[in-house]
């Protein structure tokens, strides 16, 4: 069902319609609104009337111009205050793509609403910069405290931040305090969250910079890292191949992922064919390594203490740490049956 009820052909066409030949025709390929929905350049239109892109350029402009100061324009402000209602709707402010794409998905009418943005006096275009992606806004007070707030949310992440979209929309709704309340509901937030450039969330539906792998997946290995975090204990490198496999259709290998697992710093081998991630205070080393850096640093304890220490920084089995244990090469029991370093 269409969000709009007037039809853009037919709009584009009564608007249009005092316009001399070429004044229309270069409006109708700079906007795509031929047939072929394909929006030309200056150079191409200007190679096809034998004439230079600065002619174009001008001629465009006059046409632009002519049709504002037209009554049929005048008769057609019902169309232009009708999307202002519907970009009011959507948040105020609204990225291009989501707008055109929530009144369309057919192209050559998404083509005939930007035309009409581009005319309306209501519209302001905000280009694509390194910030935010293009955008339309009919309120410049809330378009730049939307600008502000993304900014702000955006300096108050760390790099490797993943986060869920409830806590970011809360975090969000902190910078947003001036801002009417009839904007708050979860569905304008996450339109103006889906602005900026610099925030995303990963194929998990958590949020952080799009600069981190873990936001902008490029690998299995950053797939792994995923897995393995959802599912918050260590896994072997099988399971996370088949994980991978099936939570994003993606056919894994198992021997790719071992490899890959190997070679990443967010990864621990804690046994064989064992991963933890590194941030879970997983340490690399075999047992006698793990039990010796335990007892240096934590002071004499009971093997019970020992083991439970061990089991959360290495994934060995308990007789594992056992048999390490009561190497007298190595530790001691003390009389008091506290173990410490020889």
């Amino acid at each position: 069902m269409s969000t709009i009820s007037f039809k853009p052909k037919n709009v584009t066409k009564k608007i249009t319609a005092h316009l001399g030949d070429r004044p229309r025709d270069v409006i109708m390929h700079r906007y795509g609104l031929s047939s072929d929905s394909r929006k030309k350049t200056l150079e191409e239109i200007g190679k096809g009337y034998g004439i230079t892109r600065e002619r174009v350029r001008q001629i465009e402009a006059s046409a632009l111009n002519a049709i504002k100061k037209s009554s049929t324009f005048n008769e057609m402000k019902v169309v232009f205050d009708e999307l202002k209602d519907l970009v009011y709707s959507l948040g105020s402010i609204v990225s291009e793509h989501d707008l055109l794409h929530h009144i369309s998905k057919d192209k050559a009418t998404q083509n005939h609403i930007n035309f009409y943005l581009e005319l309306g006096e209501y519209f302001k275009k905000h280009s694509d910069d390194k910030h935010f992606k293009a955008r339309w806004s009919v309120n410049d007070k809330i378009a730049e405290k939307i600008h502000d707030s993304l900014k702000k949310l955006y300096a108050g992440l760390d790099d490797e931040d993943l986060i869920s979209e409830n806590d970011l929309i809360k975090r969000f709704l902190d910078h947003l305090k001036e801002v009417s309340e009839q904007y708050k509901d979860e569905e304008v937030l996450r339109r103006w969250l889906s602005l900026s450039k610099h925030i995303s969330k990963n194929p998990l539906g958590e949020w952080g910079k799009i600069s981190s792998p873990n936001v902008r997946t490029r690998g299995v290995k950053d797939f792994a890292f995923l897995i393995m975090r959802k599912h918050g204990s260590p896994m072997h490198f099988r399971e996370v191949a088949d994980a991978i496999t099936k939570t994003f259709k993606k056919k894994t290998n198992y021997a790719t992922c071992h490899n890959e697992l190997i070679k990443d710093k967010r990864f621990v081998l804690v046994g064989r064919g064992i991963y933890a991630l590194a941030e879970w205070g997983y340490k690399t080393g075999i047992a006698r390594e793990v039990i010796k850096e335990i007892l240096k640093r934590d002071g004499a304890m009971t093997k019970e203490d020992i083991i439970d220490k061990v089991m959360k920084e290495r994934y060995f089995k308990k007789n594992t740490i056992i048999v390490n244990l009561v190497n007298s090469k190595y530790f001691k029991k003390t009389k008091d049956g506290l173990y410490t370093v020889i």
